[in-house]
């Protein structure tokens, strides 16, 4: 498939979502956003492939439509980097891991999850893992062919993938996220040869484990972008504070104020070209932003589960705090992250605001 993706040269700020958009009512996956007990949910993955079958033989068409239709309102709302919003996808994590040899979906195990704030039963690794057959590049070229911008491809970081599924075959976590670093390394060159540029590796376990981001987290997220020596390339990464359970919760568990501030500088010595972070829900003392002399920000400046609009004012106004520790060619906008709790409607208000105070940079 030809992919035609036009060079735009922007004079305002740039502008992305993280990864997850609301499901449209037909596509009936239990996901983190939908679930009973939200992200908290017991069983996170144990329905998903009954789920995709009682969706029928047309569940790929359904899957398309719902994918247009989450590119349309990015377009619509004037997002320059765009996203698939993981419509096929019960949560980030797990998706992913469906498509890698070593771990059973049908042995599933009790875990402690998030920091010890849950409990709930996941998949297993139960021999060495290993990336198989190619998945993401199809989806890419597919959705890429529905719009001219940047289609960016999200994929959960090896750390983060540690802390959410169950384990009866590895010594430590460090080697475990080793192998899962390579496998993904495999699927991330796949996508580089099909004409992706945008990938992102989500680490939100950074936040929450900054000693074991600092002792081997960044070297294995390093790992998942060995050998792309493609110069066009971003290497992204994303790491939030946490999820709350459902849309307008408050004092929900998050990562530690100063989290960012621990992991800064080494992040900033990576080989990593933009983290991401988020801002809207807690401010954070930007004082750490100086530490990124390289490296681009991405800046979370709408709530992602607060069901009030953000003004163009208070956006502006964030971005002028961040830029007096970074250049503007630095900071790209965007939501704290994913966006799954909103209703659509909400979500597209959001992002508008969003854009037009970007633009006024």
């Amino acid at each position: 498939m030809e992919v035609h993706i036009e060079k735009c040269y922007y004079n305002n700020m740039l502008t992305t979502v993280i990864g997850a958009y609301p499901k449209p009512d037909y596509i009936k996956i239990t996901d983190w956003f939908n679930a009973a007990g939200g992200t908290d949910t017991e069983y996170p993955t144990k329905f998903y492939k009954k789920e995709i079958n009682k969706m029928g033989k047309n569940v790929e068409d359904l899957f398309d439509k719902a994918t247009k239709e989450i590119i349309k309102d990015q377009e619509e709302c004037g997002i320059d980097i765009l996203t698939d919003g993981e419509v096929r996808r019960e949560n980030y994590i797990h998706y992913h891991c469906r498509n890698l040899d070593g771990i059973d979906f049908d042995k599933l195990t009790e875990k402690t999850a998030r920091t010890g704030n849950y409990k709930c039963w996941l998949p297993t690794i139960t021999s060495k893992i290993k990336a198989r057959k190619p998945f993401l590049v199809d989806e890419f070229l597919k959705n890429q062919s529905l719009t001219s911008k940047q289609l960016k491809i999200t994929i959960p970081g090896p750390m983060t993938i540690t802390d959410t599924i169950a384990n009866v075959f590895y010594n430590s976590d460090e080697q475990m996220g080793e192998d899962l670093a390579d496998a993904i390394n495999v699927e991330i060159k796949r996508l580089v040869d099909a004409g992706c540029r945008y990938i992102q590796v989500d680490e939100p376990l950074f936040a929450r484990k900054p000693e074991n981001a600092l002792n081997f987290g960044i070297k294995n997220l390093e790992r998942c972008f060995k050998d792309i020596e493609n110069q066009n390339i971003e290497k992204i990464t994303h790491i939030c504070c946490g999820y709350p359970d459902k849309l307008d919760a408050i004092n929900y568990p998050k990562a530690p104020l100063d989290s960012y501030s621990k992991i800064s500088k080494a992040l900033d010595e990576s080989i990593i070209d933009t983290i991401s972070i988020e801002d809207a829900h807690r401010y954070n003392n930007l004082e750490f932003l100086k530490d990124f002399n390289k490296t681009k920000i991405i800046f979370g400046l709408i709530k992602i589960a607060s069901s009030r609009i953000e003004t163009k004012e208070e956006i502006t106004s964030r971005i002028n705090d961040a830029l007096k520790f970074l250049d503007k060619k630095q900071l790209i906008v965007a939501p704290d992250c994913g966006l799954g709790h909103l209703p659509r409607e909400l979500a597209k208000k959001k992002l508008k605001v969003m854009v037009e105070a970007a633009k006024s940079f």
